[in-house]
């Protein structure tokens, strides 16, 4: 069983990795065995993060990256693949929100939100399939694992209207891209988290007990949850698995 997850040896990226669902991510493949590289707009909180994997014992190096642009999806790219002739596994998880009455909704907010949340994810995948190609075989494919939300299965409660659209289509994606890409040893997955702490749910989060007394499991989300998820899609044990969307939510999704 401990080969069965292991990824000793692997190389992952993950996007939006300096904070919240991404550094859980990020820990949770470190202490799998994998080397991390860890991106985000800021570079001096992805190196402060990076710095925290190595003091584990882990292997992980910091990337500026923004990829609300194809600018910044292409330069992301092309630092990956100056240090690393392959990626076993890239983890798109850079997202954003943006909240409003419908009235009032901006515009510009709803494209920041679809930009980055959608756009940026085709975008990087299509410009790391060189990496992610030369990673794949028959039996141990590359991996992509999207960041999806349980907002995006079942309509939310609060007026997100872009967050949520932008969640399901990054689930269609996910399934689109899982079909292109499985001839050529890739394999693509999607996560939809429910409620977790982190910078993007903190608003919530003084209402935390009424919150999780809503949720069928009677608590939010933890790191542990997210990490395992990953790490099981990303191992050998998750080779067989594409084109999946799995809700990591507590069973917010059966209630809705």
């Amino acid at each position: 069983m401990t080969s069965l997850f292991s990824l000793e040896g692997k190389v992952a990226l993950v996007t939006g990795g300096s904070r919240g669902i991404g550094e859980m991510i990020a820990h949770g493949l470190v202490a799998a065995g994998a080397t991390v590289y860890v991106a985000s707009r800021k570079l001096e909180v992805c190196e402060a993060v990076a710095s925290d994997l190595r003091a584990v014992g882990g292997e992980a190096v910091a990337l500026e990256a923004d990829l609300s642009t194809p600018a910044g999806c292409e330069a992301l790219a092309a630092a990956v693949a100056a240090r690393e002739d392959v990626l076993h596994v890239l983890v798109n998880n850079a997202g954003a929100t943006w909240g409003a009455p419908i009235e009032e909704y901006p515009v510009d907010g709803f494209d920041k939100v679809m930009d980055l949340n959608v756009r940026g994810v085709f975008l990087l995948t299509r410009a790391l399939l060189p990496q992610l190609e030369a990673a794949g075989t028959p039996d141990d494919p590359a991996r992509v694992v999207n960041i999806g939300s349980v907002d995006g299965i079942a309509v939310p409660a609060f007026d997100s209207f872009a967050y949520s659209a932008s969640k399901a289509a990054v689930h269609h994606l996910t399934r689109h891209l899982a079909k292109s890409l499985a001839a050529r040893h890739i394999t693509v997955n999607a996560i939809a988290p429910g409620l977790y702490p982190s910078k993007m749910t903190a608003y919530l989060l003084d209402h935390a007990d009424e919150l999780a007394a809503a949720i069928p499991r009677g608590r939010l989300g933890q790191a542990e949850d997210l990490a395992g998820t990953t790490v099981y899609l990303a191992s050998r044990a998750g080779a067989y698995t594409t084109g999946a969307v799995l809700p990591v939510d507590g069973g917010v999704a059966t209630l809705r």
